[in-house]
């Protein structure tokens, strides 16, 4: 990780190229900093790489430091101009950046562009660097920030790191850099580190003293241009689609890419020699071998062998998605994929199985993908959705807060129990399986079962349940404790129903009589009273 954010430094500061400009770090302090890397968490790793690297920054280059996410949590606009861009500003940023605690949102497109406006992108030249270890959260769009900040800037690029992404993560941040002319640098282990050092301190140093003229050899701009397709003729695929360029030596494939791209026709200049060109569209993966040269342009093309498939969850044949649906597919070649609702997605062609999964309707089915092809399945749950709610008393009022609904099997096994099928705290739609169902209810001290009720593939049925309950609030001025107590029984013993420490408390029971005791310290008696709970009302009671 010291490579890595010394590389992102240097390619701000040092020895680069943007030495002379004023650049702007813009640092995530999202939540996920306090994910780990080799059991270390990736903000300890930012702080002590931050003090090592800037400790050697030299006074007059200007740098300012840009944080989002440090400050409260769920807050897009929790973006923090730390430290102004300024000559001399290397010991205060490290300084800040020791005090980081992450927490919020992920902003980053706002923060990039409050760093390129910091900067005065439309009139000077102006680089940004950003680091970031998770996507965009908050509704905005990097790829079309990227496009507006070339078109206004006068010399505006913005270089991306990033840190633990996925490769289809790295895709939808990628471009921001790509937009710019900025490079897009994936740091995933120690190797991938040390190469992100090597291309962004090459790629970046101030070009070397002329050498004397060499005889002039033409040479292409790229020596690979690697292009893809689903199947053998058909058209060039430019989406879902990743690549990776590994060397081969001595036969054997190295582990680490030296390239990388998205989408796009994949062109890169390479040293002559061997490599293993890889191609991920999707969950298709293919890879062959090239040889490339300095003197002209290989133009592979890789044939995925691959379709679309969409999935959908649906509660009946024809009827409504359903909403929140786990959908997984397992198609050839081990590839597997999962989405919720209503997903697309690109797989190796071949027979495969779909499911999808709500609650505790499951459904799964055979589905054949055609290489060059969209395919298309519905995945029918057979399952409908009870809304449940809870009256005080018959006409009401209705009980809202801290009630809590079970949805369970109508019929009860030997032993008396139900199996749940669904629940929530507070009057909700929940989605379970066709069937035959009761509903159970309980607020406090009242519980109440419904009578039996059926539900249909793609069915919404309205379950009301009438507690016959009142509240309660009994206020004892002193106690430590209050409890309450059912009728007498047989024995003249009551039953303890409830109780909470406290001088005051309110509790909901069923319509009927009861007995409140108020227990204090020291020698002073228990005092108490009976009172009488009314459905769909309020008793207060003071015991003194």
């Amino acid at each position: 990780m010291r490579l890595f954010l010394g590389a992102v430094l240097a390619l701000a500061l040092g020895t680069s190229a943007v030495a002379q400009d004023r650049a702007m770090i813009v640092l995530d302090a999202s939540g996920s900093m306090w994910g780990q890397i080799d059991g270390k968490t990736k903000i300890e790793i930012a702080r002590e790489t931050m003090g090592e690297v800037l400790g050697v920054v030299p006074e007059a280059n200007e740098l300012g430091l840009i944080v989002y996410g440090h400050r409260s949590k769920g807050d897009c606009g929790d973006i923090e101009l730390a430290v102004p861009p300024a000559a001399g500003t290397a010991g205060a940023i490290a300084e800040f950046v020791k005090g980081i605690n992450p927490k919020g949102k992920t902003p980053l497109s706002a923060a990039v562009k409050q760093a390129a406006d910091g900067l005065r992108y439309t009139e000077d030249k102006a680089t940004v660097i950003l680091v970031t270890d998770g996507l965009e959260t908050c509704d905005a769009d990097p790829c079309a920030l990227g496009r507006e900040l070339e078109a206004a800037g006068v010399d505006f690029t913005a270089h991306v790191v990033g840190f633990g992404l996925t490769k289809a993560e790295g895709a939808q941040v990628a471009c921001l850099a790509e937009n710019t002319g900025g490079r897009y640098i994936e740091a995933k282990d120690a190797g991938s580190l040390s190469e992100a050092l090597k291309k962004t301190v090459v790629a970046e140093a101030p070009p070397a003293p002329e050498p004397p003229p060499a005889p002039k050899v033409e040479k292409p701009e790229f020596n690979l241009r690697a292009t893809a397709s689903l199947i053998e003729g058909g058209p060039q695929l430019e989406e879902a689609l990743a690549w990776e360029i590994f060397p081969v030596v001595n036969g054997e494939v190295a582990p680490d890419a030296v390239e990388g791209g998205y989408n796009r026709p994949f062109e890169v200049a390479l040293p002559a020699g061997d490599y293993e060109l890889r191609a991920s569209g999707g969950k298709a993966v293919r890879s062959l071998r090239v040889t490339l040269s300095d003197t002209e342009t290989q133009t592979p093309h890789v044939v995925l062998d691959a379709g679309w498939l969409t999935v959908r969850a649906r509660f009946s044949e024809g009827g409504d998605l359903a909403n929140g649906a786990y959908l997984w597919v397992r198609a050839q070649e081990g590839a597997e994929e999962g989405g919720y609702t209503e997903t697309r997605m690109l797989m190796p062609a071949g027979p495969a199985v779909a499911s999808a999964e709500l609650s505790k309707a499951k459904t799964e089915q055979p589905v054949e993908i055609v290489a060059g092809e969209e395919r298309e399945v519905d995945l029918v749950l057979g399952a409908g959705v009870v809304r449940v709610s809870a009256l005080y008393a018959s006409g009401g009022p209705a009980a809202e807060s801290g009630i809590r609904f079970d949805v369970l099997a109508a019929k009860a096994d030997i032993n008396g129990n139900r199996d749940e099928f669904n629940g929530s705290y507070g009057p909700d739609a929940l989605n379970v399986p066709a069937g035959r169902y009761v509903l159970n209810a309980q607020l406090e001290g009242a519980v109440v079962q419904s009578e039996p009720f059926d539900v249909a593939p793609g069915e919404l049925v309205e379950v009301q349940v009438v507690l016959n309950a009142g509240v309660a609030a009994m206020s004892a001025p002193g106690a430590y404790r209050i409890d309450v107590f059912g009728p007498p029984k047989i024995t003249g013993e009551r039953e303890e129903l409830a109780g909470a420490y406290g001088d005051a408390w309110s509790y909901t029971l069923k319509a009927g009589t009861y007995r409140a005791r108020a227990s204090y310290e020291g020698d002073r008696a228990p005092v108490e009273a009976d009172f009488t709970v009314t459905a769909g009302e309020r008793v207060e009671l003071t015991l003194q």
